[in-house]
């Protein structure tokens, strides 16, 4: 875990989920090509991913969406209302990302093998 700036530069995959409510900001998950390939892989049993079709690029958003709504109902449950935006996903070489905040929460982690790193930005 570490903190970095408002401004993001990715090359891979970047997926952005917008926040609003009680709390308002954004999540950016990084995830390098390759990883993105094989996560989309896992995410359709298993069928073959060789580029980033329509249907690879839904699973991946659909697993961003399904780890941020679960954090939302975690905030839900703590008494802290919000909602999240359809995920936005882009990718490419040196894609660049501003956050809503000047302090931006970085986790990194593996799901299985494949690295992901989540940017978590809070207005105010």
């Amino acid at each position: 875990m570490s903190v970095k700036g408002q401004e993001l530069t990715y090359s891979g995959v970047i997926i952005i989920v917008g926040i609003v409510g009680a709390i308002k900001g954004n999540v950016v998950y990084c995830i390098g090509m390759e990883a993105a390939k094989k996560i989309a892989s896992t995410m359709m049993m298993g069928m073959p991913v060789d580029t980033l079709d329509e249907m690879s690029r839904s699973a991946l958003s659909e697993l961003t969406n399904m780890l941020t709504a679960n954090a939302a109902t975690s905030f839900f449950n703590a008494g802290i209302t919000m909602d999240i935006s359809t995920p936005t996903l882009l990718y490419g070489e040196n894609i660049s990302v501003k956050m809503s905040s000047n302090q931006v929460l970085c986790i990194q982690l593996l799901a299985d093998e494949y690295p992901i790193e989540i940017n978590i930005a809070f207005e105010n």
